[in-house]
């Protein structure tokens, strides 16, 4: 399944003067991958999004173009707690009145895959946080933990 969105990955490397080669050695991946992910030819897997928004004192919502306030998010996270985001996850589920399976239709995956999420066996990937963010007004920042802001601006 195709998703339409974009990011301010080249913007934001840009403004900092940096190569591709030099932000993904900064990301710890290879240029390639980078590439890729600035392209927006493939989301920019959740870890490697934490560590960049942190290494530019971003918000993901700012990356990837759901708010126009870059510095949202205070919280600066090192590794990002799958449990957290499975219980905002499953609050959101809850708040909305939809199921793990109606989630599970919206993001074209299983419920086994969803129930992974909630349960904080899994780390949910970006494409998904991202539909979700777009789908319910709500922060992706907020469901990882980043920010106590709950809402897109």
């Amino acid at each position: 399944m195709f998703i339409e969105y974009e990011t301010r990955l080249y913007d934001i490397r840009e403004e900092n003067d940096l190569t591709q080669k030099e932000i993904s050695k900064i990301l710890n991946t290879s240029r390639q991958n980078y590439s890729v992910w600035e392209t927006n030819n493939k989301f920019i897997p959740l870890k490697h999004l934490n560590n960049y928004c942190n290494i530019f004192n971003v918000s993901m919502d700012y990356v990837f173009k759901l708010d126009i306030n870059r510095n949202k998010c205070k919280i600066k996270l090192k590794t990002l707690d799958k449990n957290l985001i499975g219980n905002n996850i499953e609050k959101l589920m809850k708040n909305k009145g939809i199921t793990q399976q109606e989630l599970a239709s919206l993001l074209n995956t299983t419920q086994s895959t969803i129930s992974a999420y909630v349960n904080g066996k899994t780390l949910i990937l970006t494409a998904f946080l991202y539909q979700i963010s777009k789908k319910y007004n709500i922060s992706m920042d907020y469901i990882c933990g980043r920010t106590k802001n709950i809402n897109i601006k």
